[in-house]
């Protein structure tokens, strides 16, 4: 008979790992260790994990590689963990391993629970690249050496600012994308006369595409504004270590450590010249987060303007149509809505609403440390990857099939009693007032009841009342 077959063991389902507090069990299979553990069971508060913002769990690893080679420059850390570590983070920061950040983005301890997942997770995959089992911390561990010279204090404000300027980048490339189908909807619609209005009321003749240029307009202004308050962002602490003192990190550690992380992240980093001011001021985030509710509010006025000069298509403004892309009701036949500039609309009021978190968060910050970055970056990378978004889809399922309905926005300048107002410095505001009130009782034209009037020569009140020459886009 043939030898029966020995089933293989199965492997631990667990390993066991220790901390301050004791012993813990933690399942075998992943990267993260104890500390990580603790935070999942503190803080079931969202279900966000930092997973969910990607360019910070790159960050937090290139923060890390730089911290590593700054430490084996400096002499303080072997070239195999060195090596092992910076291994580990470049693959963290080439997309792997991003499931294992699995800490919830809102916190207690200004982001230690963040550090600590990102020294146990690199730790752990260090180890594998040395031929070590997860969790043998002997041969290389997350507080000793991959937190070495480093504080939360100094690592999480540090990799927050390199998320925020990734994210602010592809914000502004994005708000780059509708700036342009805006600007390209001005240019098309040049010619195509309107009436504008103030206070919804009739004002003097423009072009729809001024209309759409000063949208064009706005978004660069805002465009400008962003790109400047990143700027700030670019000054780290990193070196600083608990509360700017630099206790436990090696001279010249700050210096050597911010060389390596420019050299990865691309970035112009600096070092404050204050590490103690640097540590507990929030301002920078402040100053981004107000930036991006003016974002927000000048792009929820234009998506007010686009539902308004679209409004109808029989019983309202119906100057413009934004291109169907669902059907707009359950029991009205043929309802078109115009969904995307409303769901634009709402991310502005999320950004707007975020914009007091951070405002908040900042304000409550205590003697040398800010313990509520963590809240502060979930709302800062949550409004610029809203914002990017919305100003994608805004472009390319909204603007960019806008059409004109120039007949009727034609007809609308030719009847209006805003031609009155060109009357003004050629037979007075009393007379020109006159003329537009009749015109409004009666429904006849400013021209006509002008010639009726014999105030100006016919060939003179016509030059005048050009559409055109009112619009400024002729001489």
């Amino acid at each position: 008979m043939p030898a029966q077959e020995v089933p293989a063991p199965e492997a631990p389902a667990t390993r066991r790992e220790h901390d301050l507090l004791g012993d813990r069990e933690v399942p075998a299979g992943v990267y993260w260790g104890v500390h990580t553990l603790r935070a999942l069971e503190n803080f079931p508060v969202t279900g966000t994990p930092i997973s969910a913002h990607p360019q910070l769990v790159a960050a937090l690893a290139a923060v890390k590689e730089a911290s590593a080679r700054a430490n084996q420059e400096l002499g303080l850390l072997g070239e195999a963990k060195a090596d092992a570590i910076a291994a580990a983070c470049a693959e963290i920061r080439s997309g792997a391993l991003h499931d294992q950040f699995v800490v919830d983005v809102i916190q207690g301890g200004a982001g230690t629970s963040t550090n600590m997942n990102a020294n146990e997770v690199v730790a752990n995959r260090a180890l594998e690249l040395l031929g070590h089992d997860r969790g043998d911390y002997r041969h290389l561990h997350p507080n000793e050496d991959v937190n070495l010279s480093q504080s939360t204090n100094d690592v999480y404000p540090t990799a927050v600012r390199i998320a925020a300027i990734t994210a602010a980048r592809e914000l502004l490339d994005a708000a780059g994308v509708l700036q342009d189908a805006f600007a390209a909807k001005a240019a098309e619609f040049a010619d195509v006369l309107k009436m504008g209005r103030t206070q919804l009321q009739d004002a003097v003749p423009m072009t729809l595409g001024q209309e759409f240029s000063a949208y064009a307009v706005m978004l660069g202004e805002d465009r400008q504004r962003l790109a400047e308050a990143v700027e700030l962002i670019h000054e780290i602490n990193l070196g600083a270590t608990a509360i700017g003192t630099g206790l436990n990190a090696p001279p010249g550690y700050a210096e050597t450590a911010r060389r390596h992380l420019a050299g990865i992240t691309g970035l112009p980093l600096v070092t404050s010249v204050n590490l103690v001011e640097a540590t507990q001021d929030c301002g920078a985030f402040v100053q981004l987060s107000g930036v991006l509710k003016r974002f927000a509010v000048k792009l929820s006025k234009t998506c007010n303007d686009l539902r308004l000069l679209s409004s109808g298509p029989r019983a309202g403004f119906g100057e413009i149509n934004l291109p169907p892309v669902q059907a707009g009701s359950s029991i009205m036949p043929g309802k078109v809505n115009p969904v995307i500039p409303e769901m634009v609309n709402q991310v502005a009021f999320e950004v707007i609403g975020n914009d007091l978190t951070v405002t908040m968060a900042a304000e409550a910050g205590q003697l040398q440390l800010n313990a509520f970055e963590p809240v502060m970056l979930h709302a800062l990378a949550q409004s610029m990857s809203m914002l990017r978004a919305a100003c994608l889809t805004l472009a390319e399922r909204c603007v960019t099939g806008i059409t004109a309905n120039t007949d009727r926005m034609r007809e609308a300048v030719e009847t209006s009693i805003g031609l009155a107002t060109a009357l003004n410095p050629h037979i007075g505001y009393t007379e020109a007032t006159a003329i537009a009130q009749e015109a409004l009782r009666t429904g006849r034209g400013v021209a006509e009841l002008a010639l009726e009037r014999e105030l100006l020569p016919a060939d003179r009140l016509a030059a005048i009342l050009t559409p055109e020459r009112l619009t400024g886009t002729v001489g």
